[in-house]
């Protein structure tokens, strides 16, 4: 049956604890694994990228495969072909197929359609490659995910929603402080066998009391540039600096799904300082993604996660 990565729910949560121990394998030594040898993974962006693709063409490349990198206006999707028969075309020719889009409608059309599996680069609403990366650089710091507090701060956003999702299912308390308006759905349905909690809050100092790191992510994602001015005044007090980190639990660090920008959702102090680990987030996506490629294609590969 084939296997998509559509929202990261779709994992078991000892699913979930495999692909994060066959992660810190893989950093350990990247090109331990030709999981993806004579093969080749497409990867459509109809989004701009900078970690995005830069961690799915190497890490392909060191598992042993080809990345075919297809921006938006080179596919007939730009002409009006639809995701169905894109999907049609491209389960002849790859072994699977990312995608990084605006809408989660076209991401779910593909896959209904694709008899290879479909994994989410970013959509809308989802943002799970990179909540998997932000797991394995947490499970670097505290050894076990169990129970460990992380606080979310700013946009009840794709990262938010994930984050919710994968990190409760890794058994993460996970504390989202968005002002209103901006907050992630009150029924947000949990991943089944999750372990961890979530609460929302509007008050940051709230969520971050007790927290062992805190996240954020820009004011103003692509797509809300009409707004730009709304959301900076609204997500003021949502800003990620060394008060805040002072107000969480001892040690705590920072962390960023990036781009970032310095003044805004975080000082550029803690971004470049020590209270931060997010220029390993930044590294982890590839280990992570990695991870993921071998168990969405173990069967078709002949290898699965160790």
């Amino acid at each position: 049956m084939t296997r998509h990565f559509l929202t990261g729910a779709e994992l078991t949560p000892a699913e979930l604890a495999a692909l994060l121990d066959r992660a810190a394998e893989l950093k350990a030594a990247p090109l331990s694994s030709r999981a993806l040898a004579g093969q080749s993974v497409a990867l459509i962006f109809q989004k701009p990228s900078t970690r995005t693709r830069l961690s799915f063409e190497v890490g392909i490349h060191e598992l042993g495969g080809h990345p075919v990198v297809l921006r938006a206006e080179e596919l007939q999707l730009a002409r009006g072909e639809s995701a169905r028969d894109t999907a049609l075309v491209l389960s002849r020719h790859v072994c699977a197929v990312g995608v990084r889009t605006g809408p989660d409608a076209m991401l779910a059309e593909l896959a209904e359609h694709s008899s290879i599996p479909v994994f989410n680069m970013l959509t809308a609403l989802h943002h799970p490659c990179q909540a998997l990366a932000d797991l394995l650089t947490l499970r670097e710091a505290f050894d076990s995910l169990d129970g460990v507090r992380l606080a979310y701060v700013g946009d009840g956003n794709n990262i938010a929603r994930s984050l919710a999702l994968l990190g409760t299912l890794a058994g993460l308390h996970v504390a989202i402080a968005s002002p209103p308006g901006y907050g992630l759905e009150e029924d947000l349905t949990l991943p089944a066998g999750a372990t961890g909690s979530l609460t929302l809050h509007t008050d940051p100092l709230e969520a971050v009391a007790g927290a062992q790191a805190i996240y954020t992510d820009v004011w103003v994602s692509m797509g809300d540039e009409t707004t730009a001015d709304q959301r900076r005044a609204a997500l003021g007090r949502y800003r990620i600096d060394d008060a805040l980190l002072d107000a969480a639990a001892p040690g705590a660090f920072a962390l960023h799904d990036l781009p970032a920008h310095p003044g805004e959702e975080i000082t550029a102090e803690v971004l470049y300082g020590p209270r931060q680990r997010i220029w390993d987030q930044a590294e982890n996506r590839r280990h992570a993604q990695k991870a993921l490629l071998e168990l969405l294609l173990a069967p078709a590969a002949g290898s699965s996660p160790a």
